[in-house]
């Protein structure tokens, strides 16, 4: 791998990290006085878009940033720290989990044995200005979990091609944190799916760069790392062109993996309908009905074995997969964490496996992240493969292509931040006096009266939202005002309070959502127009601007086991 190191990237000793206490004689692990410190962020690489491509426009200001603290434990001003309850630390996840057995051992010299020790276990992978430099920001935060094919590591060569030394991005989750921390989406990306690869530069070995073309006709997903010399950074470009979000981190896991932490945690338990027995077949699984529990090699046959699926396809693979990740999850919150050597062994197989970005390249790093991550509860985690349908080019299709409404339908709830699950609404949503503006009365369209301005929005939107209204929905008192004396952050109607019939059919009609309605004090005389004023938020007219509500694709749940009984 170009341009990799393992352990900090500014070679900070981590004897540098202790500190003699005199009151007790014993040295202790400072991380707020570590000699780490943040470094400048560099600005965020905006995703290339390529021709075909079919990824919504990027939604600016999504996520609220904040300046990197002067060290990474060190809480912000006016803030107070509060200890960390168990139960917080017990809904950690898997791959971020082996962090926390930092928290069970700190304070002691064993507690510097393993922090040198798994600070040299992590792999860093310099992507350049994609991602984030921090760890964790505020607002959403988006990490890309790749699961690499490589084929290295003893018993691997049987699952593939030999001679590839790089791999590809295999397994892909994208995993969407909330900004409230009280959901999360993990969303499954097909290795098949048929996606433009755009343009991207790696970082080699002797610190140049290298600039790597994108493709020029769809191409499989899973090149998006591994040819052509790509790194991850690529793919992680490639997945902010397929979701038009901004990715902060990626973590990258082979075969080997999924082995060592599957063993690490005591075996996973799945279960099954049907047995499935391919002794002759590719993964040589053999498993019979019912509940299992499996780890090492049967756990990475599990993972690739698609004989005795419904379709014996990638997709098929994929929702097994989903359930085995939520059943160690369980697995990792309901028994592993309790005992501080499991944790320990989770912890060293899982950064002895584990290549991050430079952001999250320490263990303190990967720690601040856990704490982020074990603030969501298992049953606010929504498992999910990305809305797909077969290849239409293709006469027998092998391969996939997006959903033509849903896909865009999930990449608009990720970026608006809106949960796939249940959560309880805090009490200040119940009485948003904004969404009361969109109860009551609608005017019909031929009585709206409105003025529509581009404040943002693409070239020539205020003209195609203006011909849209007049010929499709019968609005023909609009106008087109042209550009807005000024940009606007978001998409607003501007509108007196005897013209909120009118504003609430508008509403209904352009898909606004109540944060866009701007009512007035001023009642207006009858011959005044409201004013719509079009932000980067609007795509095309007769788009909806209000993010939708639910995805029609199956989900499953991070707290529901593989057997219901």
């Amino acid at each position: 791998m170009d341009a990799q190191s393992r352990g900090q990237a500014d070679g900070t000793d981590p004897a540098d990290q202790w500190v003699l206490n005199p009151e007790t004689g014993e040295y202790e692990l400072r991380l707020n006085d570590s000699a780490e410190q943040p470094r400048t962020p560099h600005p965020r690489s905006a995703p290339r878009t390529g021709p075909g491509s079919t990824a919504p426009a990027r939604v600016p200001g999504q996520r609220g940033r904040r300046a990197a603290p002067a060290t990474e434990d060190t809480p912000a001003p006016g803030s107070r720290k509060r200890k960390q309850k168990r139960s917080r630390k017990k809904k950690a996840l898997m791959w971020t989990g082996g962090a926390l057995g930092l928290v069970l051992v700190g304070g002691s010299a064993f507690a510097y044995y393993w922090y040198d020790r798994l600070y040299g276990n992590i792999n860093t992978v310099d992507i350049g200005d994609v991602g984030s430099d921090e760890a964790v920001a505020d607002g959403p935060v988006n990490l890309l979990v790749i699961g690499n094919d490589v084929r290295t590591g003893e018993g691997n060569e049987a699952y593939g091609n030999r001679t590839n030394v790089t791999g590809h991005a295999d397994t892909t989750l994208l995993f969407h944190m909330s900004e409230d921390r009280t959901n999360a989406t993990v969303v499954s990306i097909p290795r098949d799916l048929m996606i433009n690869i755009p343009d991207c530069e790696s970082r080699q070995s002797d610190g140049s760069t290298k600039k790597i073309p994108g493709s020029t006709v769809p191409t499989k997903f899973n090149e998006s790392y591994g040819v052509n010399g790509r790194d991850p950074g690529c793919t992680m470009l490639t997945v902010e062109e397929i979701t038009g979000l901004e990715l902060d981190h990626f973590m990258m896991f082979d075969f080997n993996a999924v082995k060592t932490l599957s063993t690490a945690v005591g075996g996973v338990k799945v279960c099954l309908e049907e047995p499935i027995k391919d002794l002759d077949g590719g993964s040589g699984l053999d498993l019979p009905e019912g509940e299992s529990t499996i780890q090492g090699e049967d756990a990475l046959s599990f993972l690739r074995n698609r004989h005795g699926l419904k379709n014996e396809s990638d997709l098929d693979r994929i929702e097994m997969q989903q359930k085995f990740v939520a059943s160690m999850l369980r697995q990792l919150k309901e028994d592993t964490l309790d005992s501080p050597s499991k944790m320990l062994d989770v912890a060293d197989a899982a950064t002895k496996s584990l290549t991050v970005d430079k952001g999250i390249g320490s263990p303190s790093k990967l720690l601040a992240l856990a704490r982020e991550l074990g603030k969501i509860d298992l049953k606010n985690i929504t498992l999910m493969t990305l809305p797909v349908v077969d290849n239409p080019d293709e006469p027998t299709p092998v391969t996939v292509v997006l959903h033509p409404s849903e896909a865009p339908k999930l990449f608009s709830m990720l970026q608006n931040d809106v949960s796939l699950t249940e959560v309880k609404k805090k009490e200040k949503d119940a009485k948003d006096k904004q969404a009361e503006l969109l109860e009551g009365t609608r005017a019909e369209a031929s009585e709206i009266r409105v003025d529509v301005l581009n404040g943002g929005g693409p070239g020539g939107a205020a003209q195609d939202t203006l011909v849209w209204l007049q010929t499709s929905e019968g609005v023909a008192r609009s106008t087109n005002k042209g550009n807005a004396p000024a940009d606007v952050d978001k998409t607003r109607l501007e509108y007196a309070p005897n013209q909120a019939d009118q504003a609430r059919k508008l509403a209904d009609l352009m898909g606004l959502p109540a944060s866009a309605m701007k009512p007035g004090t001023t009642d207006a005389d009858a011959t005044t127009p409201m004013t719509l004023t079009l932000g980067p938020d609007f795509t095309k007219a007769g788009v909806s601007i209000a993010p939708p509500k639910k995805v029609d694709a199956k989900q499953s749940r991070a707290d529901e086991k593989m057997c219901k009984k």
